[in-house]
C-alpha cells in the first residue's frame, strides 16, 4: 500500500516530514489538502488510522476554529468533523498514512513509526 501525505507545502514541519520521507526512500503520493480536502469519509478513516478524536486533529490557533466556536465541547464529532471538511486550513499537518496507520508529523521524526 502507497505512503501518503496530507501536505501543506507553506508549512515548514510539512515539507521537513516530506523531506524525510524522500531520504529514507518512501515516494509519497502527495495530497494537497488544502486544494482537495479530504470528504467527511475519508477524514474519518484518517482520524481512525491516527486513532485520534477530531479535535485531537485540528489547528486550534487558526480563524476558524475561533469563528466557529469550535472550542465549545458541546459540539459533536460531525460538526467539527464538517467543519474540518468546509475549512481544511483545520486540519493538522502533516499527516502521513501508510496501510491502516497514520502519523502527525510534529515532530517530522514521528511519522517513522509508522513507516
Amino acid at each position: 500500500m502507497a505512503v501518503k501525505i496530507y501536505h501543506n507545502p507553506r508549512c515548514s514541519k510539512s515539507r521537513q516530514t516530506l523531506a524525510l520521507l524522500e531520504e529514507n526512500g518512501v515516494e509519497p503520493e502527495v495530497i494537497l489538502y488544502l486544494e482537495t480536502p479530504p470528504s467527511a469519509k475519508e477524514l474519518k478513516a484518517v482520524l481512525a488510522a491516527l486513532g485520534a478524536a477530531p479535535r485531537e486533529a485540528m489547528r486550534r490557533k487558526e480563524a476558524p476554529y475561533k469563528d466557529l466556536a469550535l472550542d465549545n465541547p458541546k459540539k459533536a464529532d460531525a460538526a467539527l468533523i464538517k467543519a474540518m471538511v468546509e475549512n481544511p486550513i483545520l486540519i493538522e499537518r502533516p499527516i502521513v498514512i501508510n496501510g491502516k496507520r497514520a502519523a502527525i508529523g510534529r515532530p517530522p521524526e514521528a511519522v517513522l513509526d509508522i513507516l
